[in-house]
């Protein structure tokens, strides 16, 4: 008995590094949040793979930003040929990207 009780303790314990690992691989493959100052809130659109104003005191609130730029809705945004070569890249698909976000990795609230 005192075998088994180890033997799951074991596995629990192996389960759950694992699962924690998970959850923080998806955190830390995010590109780092815009530097940009005319915005302090950002959230990440998992759908479109930007960031997004969140901040309602700016007058960016609601737009996305890629490639240094703000996108005041999703179809400018879409329209975008930067854009659309980073959404058919492996970059999109895995949350990643190599530039067009801002530079630095400081955070803001949000």
């Amino acid at each position: 008995m005192e075998k088994t009780k180890k033997l799951m303790v074991g596995i629990s314990a192996t389960a759950l590094t694992f699962s924690l690992a998970g959850c923080n691989s998806t955190a830390n493959s995010l590109p780092p949040q815009p530097t940009d100052v005319s915005c302090n809130d950002w959230d990440w659109s998992e759908e479109d793979g930007v960031w997004q104003c969140d901040e309602s005191r700016s007058g960016h609130y609601g737009a996305y930003y890629y490639g240094g730029k703000y996108y005041n809705t999703k179809s400018k945004l879409q329209s975008s040929s930067d854009y659309k070569n980073y959404k058919s890249s492996t970059s999109f698909k895995t949350g990643q990207s190599s530039s067009g976000f801002g530079s630095g990795s400081k955070s803001f609230g949000g």
